[in-house]
């Protein structure tokens, strides 16, 4: 799969480009708040529904505009598809397919998959434990369009529930039997996310240990656990919601669930987080990401796109001409790489043979660039 040609109109600090795209590697570079993120960030767009670094909608809307289309060209297995996201201010976001709106925006997840590398990802390690299911949640939805729909059922019952428990505890009153619903709805549904997290960890974790050692030399043992408090049988997943309500109705919130998973990040028998360097910590986030494109293409059978944004704040320079090579070799599809530096990567990529396309971004323009042979 590749994106042939990207549309941008009032997208962030973009007034308006059109950039046609090479099938391997597209540099963009550029001073920061050039606006070479935001080009990313519109492919993220198009392949997510919404932004990477903000998912409000209106605030990707260039400042004093009344509204902003995101469009791009695809070659998906050999069929050419379009795909554009229009925003206005105050109006209901329109993503569209072939020129035909999506009922559900949960339909177009998974069709055009692709993997971000961006220095936002040090909150995997660092953050709390929703950063890390957001990240498992976003990898299985691509694939498993049942985990999707039963992820989005959970938490819109756990909002109706939680919202419940809060009336109780405001009027001062309690009634069990209106929880019982409730969960009787969200038990069998994390039952099944409960079952595909685990599959996933299983499945994911001998990619991500091959791919961190051939990015670390093998110079340390690292894992990754998922840690739950649930089973995957929907009876007793109700049951322990019902032997917590009492705890739910002092804390005004479900406390027993999958919405309480984590994935434990390690380095050889401590937490990554605690005891990891940065360095170490980097190659981590950088090995995770690239084991995550493997397990997609391979679940999918489509090659993500790989989004590369400000790599060389991720890991060092030697580490990066690694990467390069390896992202020359045909492993990767197609990918798309910031960097502040305008010659460096291009000069990387000179000895490969690679076709790459380098454009410099200033000030919202896309300007394309001749690299020399």
């Amino acid at each position: 799969m590749r994106l042939e040609h990207l549309h941008l109109v009032h997208f962030k600090n973009h007034s308006g480009a059109d950039v046609s795209l090479g099938p391997q590697v597209n540099c963009f570079l550029g001073d920061n708040g050039s606006g070479k993120t935001n080009v990313l960030d519109a492919v993220h767009y198009l392949c997510f529904c919404k932004s990477y670094f903000n998912p409000i909608d209106a605030q990707n809307i260039a400042h004093g505009e009344p509204f902003m289309l995101v469009q791009g060209d695809f070659d998906r297995l050999d069929t050419k598809e379009r795909v554009s996201c229009g925003v206005q201010r105050g109006a209901k976001k329109q993503f569209k397919r072939n020129d035909k709106p999506y009922k559900r925006l949960a339909e177009h997840i998974g069709r055009f998959p692709a993997v971000m590398i961006a220095p936002d990802d040090a909150e995997l390690i660092q953050g709390g434990s929703e950063m890390r299911r957001k990240w498992m949640d976003a990898v299985i939805s691509q694939y498993d369009r049942t985990y999707l729909e039963a992820l989005i059922d959970v938490n819109k019952a756990l909002v109706q529930r939680n919202a419940l428990l809060r009336y109780f505890a405001e009027n001062r009153t309690f009634d069990a039997g209106l929880l019982a619903p409730w969960n009787a709805r969200i038990a069998p549904k994390a039952a099944v996310i409960a079952k595909a997290r685990r599959s996933f960890v299983d499945s994911f974790l001998p990619g991500f240990l091959a791919t961190y050692e051939e990015i670390s030399g093998g110079a340390e043992q690292v894992g990754l656990t998922l840690t739950t408090h649930v089973s995957e049988d929907s009876e007793a997943i109700e049951a322990k919601m019902l032997a917590a309500q009492d705890e739910d109705r002092r804390l005004r919130r479900t406390t027993v669930g999958v919405h309480k998973d984590d994935v434990v990040f390690t380095l050889g028998d401590h937490a990554l987080k605690r005891f990891g360097s940065q360095g170490q910590q980097k190659s981590f986030l950088v090995a995770l990401r690239l084991a995550q494109l493997s397990f997609i293409e391979e679940a999918t059978g489509v090659k993500p796109i790989l989004l590369l944004d400000d790599i060389f704040d991720k890991i060092d320079e030697k580490r990066v001409e690694a990467l390069m090579k390896r992202v020359t070799n045909g492993t990767f599809g197609q990918v798309f790489i910031t960097d502040t530096h305008l010659g460096r990567i291009p000069d990387m990529f000179a000895a490969t043979g690679a076709d790459v396309r380098v454009f410099e971004v200033q000030s919202g323009e896309v300007i394309p660039q001749t690299v020399d042979a």
